[in-house]
């Protein structure tokens, strides 16, 4: 059955499928651009068919709606939500889809920042309690998820109990990535905000889905303009602070790489690997990346590039090394993929990234 058919049924049908525009290197949007890239399928990736390996233009794009935003100490939250749909989480390197059900009401979708520098909050964990009237409906810790609409944000499909007033509590237990610069000693305490949320055939009719003649192509659509929630988008690299030393992409992964010397890293040159999407720079979060600095074949650094969230370079990956020339190679290999959520169009995508080298 098409999306659009549950669509007309009315409001006695569950609202249906898919998440929900922004400009760096290779952009898209909703009318979307295709590149040369991946042109494997993965068989067990939508239950239409395979998909494409690698980044991909989703089926469809679908609107959402904003129950409200709400803060509480160092944090600003937002509560969204549009059709349930499938998706797939991430555990190492194994995916496990989770389609969307008839019995699910909405895809509920939480996004966290700074109010202050409207920077996105990854790794915080996050939980949300719904009540309606005073009584629990749902409970549970939702997965940080990456979709082309929305880069990074939290979300669930959930169950809710027909049209009414249900209260969304947020809940974030802290940072664990390091902070840096005024970033240091924020985000490490837990907070929680309520966020009311109206569901009724008025709502339900407000949502809309759009499918796209270039599915499955190569590319990606592109993100939501939102005035009131930031987005995780990088930075131009001309933008980025310090001395930019090159860049590299795999696996729809572009990593631009920077170097400073400043006392909020410690003593010695800090590497800074800026990684986004190589459509619409999107910010990519919770990888492990590792890597190795070489000077005339001999390494002068082998390490852990380490998730660092710092004002001035945003969530980025860093080392402090010894010194960095000119004409040293940065060998960054992923040791963990991203463990992110994701949905269609890059489910496939950040899984088995080759290592790169960049000449610095």
């Amino acid at each position: 059955m098409k999306r659009r058919r549950f669509l007309a049924a009315g409001a006695s049908v569950p609202l249906l499928a898919g998440c929900l525009g922004g400009d760096d290197g290779d952009s898209t949007n909703t009318d979307t651009t295709t590149g040369t890239a991946e042109t494997t399928t993965d068989t067990t990736a939508d239950g239409q068919g395979s998909s494409p390996r690698g980044i991909y233009v989703q089926p469809f794009v679908e609107n959402m709606l904003m129950a409200g935003t709400a803060s509480d100490g160092d944090y600003r939250f937002g509560v969204f939500y549009t059709f349930p749909h499938q998706f797939w989480t991430v555990t190492g390197t194994e995916r496990s889809e989770h389609p969307r059900t008839n019995e699910q009401t909405m895809h509920l979708m939480a996004s966290v920042w700074d109010p202050e520098t409207g920077t996105v909050l990854p790794d915080t964990g996050l939980s949300v309690e719904i009540t309606k009237g005073g009584d629990l409906v749902s409970e549970e810790v939702i997965y940080p998820m990456f979709s082309q609409r929305m880069g990074f944000h939290y979300g669930a499909n959930f169950e809710l109990d027909g049209n009414g007033t249900y209260d969304v509590t947020v809940s974030v237990g802290g940072m664990s990535t390091r902070r840096t610069g005024v970033f240091e000693g924020q985000f490490g305490e837990p907070a929680s905000a309520t966020v009311p949320l109206e569901l009724n055939d008025r709502k339900r009719e407000q949502l809309t889905t759009q499918e796209i003649d270039a599915a499955g192509e190569p590319g990606a659509v592109k993100p939501m303009d939102m005035d009131m929630v930031p987005l995780g988008r990088a930075a131009a690299p001309e933008d980025l602070p310090g001395t930019v030393r090159g860049e590299s992409r795999a696996d729809g992964v572009r990593y631009v790489v920077t170097t400073l010397s400043d006392d909020r890293f410690g003593d010695g040159t800090y590497v800074a690997v800026s990684a986004r999407t190589r459509y619409n720079a999107l910010l990519v979060p919770e990888m492990g990346l590792s890597g190795t600095v070489e000077r005339d074949g001999e390494p002068v650094y082998e390490g852990a590039f380490e998730r660092t969230l710092d004002p001035e370079l945003d969530y980025h990956y860093g080392a402090l090394v010894d010194g960095v020339e000119s004409g040293d190679t940065l060998t960054l290999s992923v040791d963990v993929p991203p463990q992110v959520a994701r949905h269609q169009g890059y489910e496939t995508a950040f899984i088995g990234t080759p290592s790169v080298d960049i000449q610095l």
